[in-house]
């Protein structure tokens, strides 16, 4: 099994245990494999819930950027929500989850295909 075969299998374990969801593989394995390299480093991994700076990232460059939504506040609460659903206290939050969340909040699984 590749690195990010294990990775994948962990995000998908973190959807299915920590959110509640039962993970679609594919849309999952579009979303880690957009994410680049940066699935390798720790750092960039992961996403700080409580960092407005990093929210606002994953606001401006996946949601704006990537997935074409309009800015506004029900990014921030989608944001929130999807933050909220994985669990404020969770230290390790996987950026491919929060983005898998957010693509399956909006519906926008078009985007990958």
């Amino acid at each position: 099994m590749s690195k990010r075969d294990e990775l994948i299998a962990k995000y998908a374990a973190d959807l299915k245990d920590k959110c509640g969801v039962k993970p679609d593989t594919d849309l999952l394995t579009k979303v880690t494999v957009g994410l680049g390299p940066s699935i390798y480093n720790a750092d960039a991994s992961t996403v700080s819930g409580s960092d407005p700076n990093e929210l606002a990232t994953v606001k401006k460059n996946f949601l704006i950027k990537k997935l074409g939504l309009k800015d506004g506040a029900d990014l921030d609460k989608a944001i929130d929500s999807v933050i909220e659903k994985y669990g404020r206290s969770n230290r390790n939050k996987y950026r491919a989850v929060i983005y898998y969340l957010l693509v399956k909040h909006f519906k926008k699984e078009a985007v990958y295909n």
